[in-house]
């Protein structure tokens, strides 16, 4: 089977949308984004990193190799002031290649897995069109100049029959006969039966 060198008008949009369903589930993108561990613009640097993993895959008669799109991630995360070891990066690259395969198979079977698998509270990046950006010098119509971040909660998870414990009273302190306070080791506060 010969693969087409160009994307599809749905294959753009479900590539899109599966680059921001895979960053938006990359724990170290999202944590480094909810502490703002690259500065107070850390959630616009990481829409912006969507825009870039999109604009690295289409890049025309040029083949794409894993380690460049590794790269990529490792120097944006870096940006970040964050060093990541636990192999993620290679994860997500290799996740993005193979999407970038199947959509220009026209095959959305992991983009649509993406979408079934969406946790609760999940950070999505949806890209919006007509931004207050005026960048004139780029011509495009696409939408992907202006993209925002939601931290909301899926729509479709039901949070009405979720209950929420109390945390447990704190125990008013005991006073000895000399007015020191008597403080319990770790081990005997809330001991389970025996």
């Amino acid at each position: 089977m010969v693969v087409p060198t160009q994307l599809t008008a749905e294959a753009v949009n479900q590539l899109r949308e599966g680059i921001d369903l895979l960053l938006g589930r990359w724990s170290a993108l999202q944590m480094a984004i909810q502490n703002e561990w690259g500065g107070r613009d850390t959630r616009q640097k990481a829409q912006q990193l969507a825009v870039d993993v999109y604009h690295w895959l289409i890049r025309p008669a040029e083949a794409l190799y894993v380690d460049e799109l590794e790269d990529l991630l490792d120097d944006f995360m870096l940006s970040l002031n964050t060093e990541i070891d636990d192999g993620s990066i290679d994860e997500v690259a290799d996740n993005l290649m193979i999407m970038h395969e199947e959509c220009l198979e026209g095959n959305f079977a992991s983009i649509e897995r993406l979408r079934q698998s969406i946790p609760a509270a999940n950070h999505r990046m949806q890209v919006v069109n007509g931004g207050d950006d005026d960048d004139s010098d780029t011509a495009s119509s696409s939408g992907d100049e202006s993209m925002e971040m939601s931290d909301e909660l899926d729509p479709s998870s039901n949070i009405s029959g979720m209950t929420i414990s109390e945390p447990p009273r704190a125990q008013a302190p005991i006073i000895d006969a000399d007015g020191w306070t008597v403080v319990s080791s770790r081990r005997n506060r809330g001991g389970r039966p025996y």
